[in-house]
């Protein structure tokens, strides 16, 4: 009994309170009948800026909201959560943890809008030529067309984000920033790596298969968005670090 309590009950209140939201979304989302659960999706996730069901408290709500299509989607991120959260959360303190995460969220959903705005277009005139059998220059002059703006508004409705993953690629590049020399043992990989590096290895790649996503190679996942949670993390870790504001953290921190 006491075993089983201490899961949660050695957990530091703002990792253990954001698994647990997280977890509570997720079975809504997956429980409730298809029409409410899309509809929390539709409701809460973060659409482009110019989309019609957008809203800036998206920027927030994205976050918590997972897929219900596959398990691994919810269980990595609030496995990163836990694995390093609460090692953050007692380095920071719970105030300044939740602000971070909090502002890596948000910073991620931003770069995402941004992302959006220099892509959509280009992701919106093949299948707006392909469904009206037009050409390219047409379906471009359409979407360019303020006659069209109302409808064009309803069709960026497509391009929806959710999940915790900008906000946890903020925690990664934390624990890499504050722990640098710490061994972390990934799966198939039979030797430890060092923080510094694995977080090092996962910007070069989100960066390669973002470009790559940006040139219309797009795999579904919003990978400008995990970048985002890092340069929000680096920029709030450097100023607190400029400011004296805490020490660096074990295994060679700064």
């Amino acid at each position: 009994m006491n075993s089983r309590g201490s899961i949660f009950g050695n957990m530091p209140p703002v990792t253990k309170n954001l698994i647990i939201i997280n977890l509570i979304v997720w079975l809504a989302m997956f429980v409730l009948p298809g029409r409410i659960g899309g509809g929390l999706e539709e409701l809460g996730g973060l659409h482009y800026f110019k989309a019609a069901d957008f809203n800036p408290v998206q920027l927030v709500t994205y976050m918590f909201m997972h897929s219900t299509g596959s398990f691994a989607h919810i269980f990595f991120n609030m496995f990163t959560l836990w694995m390093f959260g609460m090692t953050l959360e007692r380095t920071f303190g719970s105030a300044r943890f939740l602000f971070y995460y909090m502002s890596c969220g948000i910073g991620a959903g931003i770069i995402q809008e941004l992302a959006w705005m220099l892509t959509w277009e280009s992701t919106l005139t093949p299948i707006l030529a392909n469904a009206m059998h037009i050409d390219f220059p047409e379906a471009r002059e359409m979407l360019q067309s303020p006659v069209m703006q109302g409808q064009v508004s309803q069709w960026l409705n497509i391009f929806v984000t959710i999940g915790a993953s900008g906000a946890i690629y903020g925690i990664l590049l934390a624990f890499g920033m504050m722990y640098p020399n710490a061994p972390i043992y990934l799966f198939f990989v039979p030797v430890p790596i060092k923080a510094k590096w694995m977080v090092t290895g996962m910007i070069a790649i989100e960066l390669l298969i973002g470009l790559s996503e940006a040139a219309g190679k797009s795999d579904g996942i919003a990978h400008f968005a995990h970048l985002g949670g890092m340069i929000f993390g680096f920029i709030i870790i450097y100023y607190w670090k400029k400011k004296g504001t805490f020490g660096g953290g074990g295994y060679g921190g700064y």
